[in-house]
């Protein structure tokens, strides 16, 4: 009889156990979409920018960094479109902090001062989206601090470094994306690769650089090289363009010469590097 009993509570607690586990399961929440990938799907984009997804897998290249919505970002030179701020604003917005390092609105450069004018418009016709993000100024050599120094969690960077290298200011801004990290930082970086194994022009006239040549720099800043992806890469690039990297798109400089060959290439072959400040860097 005992025997009987036993087995009868066993099978009764294997029942409820089951039931149990079903309502618990029936009542789970499917999983929340990342606001990532809802800062990346929202309507707020334009349409423009959203095209190039394709190219610049947004979702991908901002996991990979490690972007979290309570860190303390730098983007530095977000152009006059602010194509990634677009996504970084509204993640960051309500639990980070968004620093916009930009050109200078006093430069005598017309690139830069219309930049910048165009990109502040943008900011303030979206309040509800821009409002917390924080304008500093790169404009090296002379203006160099993008954020408070050693705050930062995460700086990135999107197809600048050839444009330092034009100007001789390579050395100078990965020495402030250094100095504006907290030790143990990461700076996040997209470049135009070049191809491998060849001299590097030192003012990258063509738009491409060596991923040798960038991990020199970021060394000498006092960088510590960790990981690197292929998200970004484009097999297609041969990197031996007329116009150089401004023959493809977006920019399709030789106009309608070979539009559809360049068309079909698609955006430049990118290297996609992350590196970390050590953990026992002194501040300055």
């Amino acid at each position: 009889m005992k025997k009987s009993i036993t087995a009868q509570v066993l099978t009764l607690s294997v029942c409820l156990f089951a039931i149990s586990s079903f309502v618990a399961a029936e009542e789970t929440p499917l999983p929340r979409v990342s606001a990532l990938s809802k800062a990346i799907a929202d309507p707020h984009r334009s349409p423009e920018n959203k095209a190039r997804d394709t190219y610049r897998h947004p979702l991908q290249t901002l996991e990979f960094f490690g972007l979290q919505d309570t860190m303390t970002v730098v983007e530095v030179w977000p152009g006059a479109q602010g194509w990634y701020t677009e996504i970084l604003a509204p993640v960051l917005r309500d639990r980070g902090k968004l620093y916009a390092a930009h050109f200078s609105a006093e430069s005598e450069n017309e690139f830069f001062s219309s930049g910048i004018a165009r990109f502040k418009e943008k900011m303030a016709a979206n309040p509800e989206i821009y409002d917390q993000v924080i304008l500093t100024t790169l404009q090296p050599p002379k203006q160099l601090e993008i954020a408070p120094a050693g705050t930062a969690d995460l700086v990135l960077t999107f197809r600048n470094v050839h444009n330092w290298m034009q100007s001789g200011n390579a050395d100078a801004v990965f020495k402030a994306m250094f100095d504006a990290l907290k030790p143990g930082g990461i700076l996040g970086l997209v470049e135009h690769r070049g191809i491998a194994g060849l001299p590097q022009d030192p003012k990258a006239g063509s738009g491409y650089v060596t991923e040798d040549h960038v991990q020199q720099l970021a060394k000498k800043a006092g960088f510590e090289s960790i990981d690197s992806s292929e998200i970004n890469a484009n097999p297609k690039d041969t990197k031996d363009h007329p116009a150089g990297v401004w023959t493809l798109p977006p920019t399709l400089k030789l106009g309608d010469k070979d539009l559809e060959k360049y068309r079909g290439i698609g955006e430049s072959d990118r290297m996609t590097l992350k590196f970390r400040k050590p953990r026992t860097a002194a501040q300055n």
